[in-house]
């Protein structure tokens, strides 16, 4: 189907208001939702199913085209990335068309020394950032395209000053900062520093109440990523622990990381922070964490995992609409996409038809049958 044709769906229910609608029939005009049902190039029976937003992976970490056909194959039609370098790659990643549209992060803050600096190959532009570089630091990531700062929370990491910098300046862009934090010291570290989001959760002590009415107060989202808290909480096999003995520099990073902590990292104190966010009315968003399969001990895939994320925050306590709106209009608010996230005339038309109801089983969101991106049918 081209740009510009019209097509109606027929006899669908629509995720609209917080809930499901009866039957009725919804109008792809072009790439957008429209309401003139007169005249259509096609028209489609949606066979009694329901029709949701296109969803929103709020963290995803793409490389090459074939990550995008996934993520698009299981219904995310806008995808946020949380690293994307070098900076060149970026307008690369956007290039490839009929493909979920990209946000990203572009280079992370880290600092040589950290974890994530011995396990990645970060560039050399994360890890050495004094207080008094970030001003050009933060410009030169808005001028290579990124969308929002990110910060890689750590202890060993970016000293408090520096965050606090990172957040000051990236603020003065109007960019929205993100701050990766899975312990419970750089997860303070990160809500002193005034961050927007936090993405993932302590594993090491849950949140506590303070720390989640802190968040509440000063607007900080969570996207709990709780795919990859359950793996990165999980006990490793000692197939994987072998090849760390032969680097001795990352072992050490991730010996001391673990002492740095304040106990046992387990997935029991993600939940916890969970039902703290969730009862303190902190937003919650979905997002993965998916990145490169083949390339990485945790088990996160393009896709199929943001389907197993929304069954994890329905485990954890949220409602199935709760959830559903953590994939669709939540991530669209708070990160300024108020173009999507909604079925609404004038809004895109990034749709996925569902054949079963998610309110009622959040499994459900599995059996797509069909998935529009800016209103174009996607071959599935």
């Amino acid at each position: 189907m081209s740009r510009g044709q019209k097509t109606v769906i027929e006899n669908v229910r629509v995720f609209k208001n917080s809930g499901i609608t009866d039957l009725t029939t919804v109008v792809i005009d072009g790439d957008l939702i429209g309401s003139d049902a007169s005249n259509p190039d096609q028209t489609i029976d949606g066979a009694g199913g329901v029709l949701i937003p296109g969803l929103i992976d709020s963290h995803v970490h793409v490389l090459k085209e074939a990550h995008l056909q996934k993520l698009l194959h299981h219904g995310v039609t806008t995808v946020l990335d949380m690293a994307m370098y070098p900076a060149e790659r970026i307008p690369q990643m956007r290039s490839y068309p009929g493909m979920p549209e990209i946000k990203t992060a572009g280079v992370p803050l880290s600092k040589a020394g950290s974890v994530h600096s011995c396990v990645l190959p970060l560039p050399p532009e994360s890890l050495h950032v004094k207080p008094e570089e970030v001003a050009e630091w933060v410009r030169k990531r808005v001028v290579e395209g990124s969308d929002y700062i990110k910060i890689i929370a750590d202890v060993p990491g970016p000293d408090q000053k520096t965050m606090n910098a990172v957040v000051a300046e990236a603020h003065k862009h109007q960019k929205k900062v993100v701050a990766h934090a899975a312990s419970y010291a750089p997860f303070n570290m990160a809500l002193e520093a005034g961050v927007d989001i936090v993405t993932h959760l302590s594993l090491d002590k849950a949140v506590d109440t303070g720390m989640a009415e802190r968040m509440l107060a000063k607007n900080v989202i969570s996207v709990p990523t709780l795919c990859m808290m359950k793996e990165t909480s999980k006990d490793l096999p000692m197939s994987d622990v072998a090849p760390m003995l032969l680097k001795p520099k990352t072992l050490h990073a991730i010996v001391k990381n673990k002492r740095n902590g304040h106990g046992k990292h387990t997935y029991a104190n993600a939940e916890a922070s969970i039902a703290t966010l969730y009862h303190a009315g902190v937003p919650i968003l979905a997002g993965t964490d998916c990145h490169e399969e083949g390339k990485s001990i945790f088990d996160v895939p393009h896709g199929e995992s943001m389907h197993r994320e929304l069954e994890l925050l329905v485990a954890a306590g949220l409602s199935n609409v709760e959830v559903l709106e953590a994939a669709t209009s939540l991530p669209a608010k708070y990160f300024g996409l108020e173009d999507r996230g909604v079925i609404e005339e004038g809004k895109r038309a990034d749709l996925v038809l569902l054949k079963e109801d998610p309110t009622r089983e959040i499994k459900a969101s599995r059996s797509i049958s069909r998935v529009w991106l800016g209103g174009v049918e996607v071959s599935r």
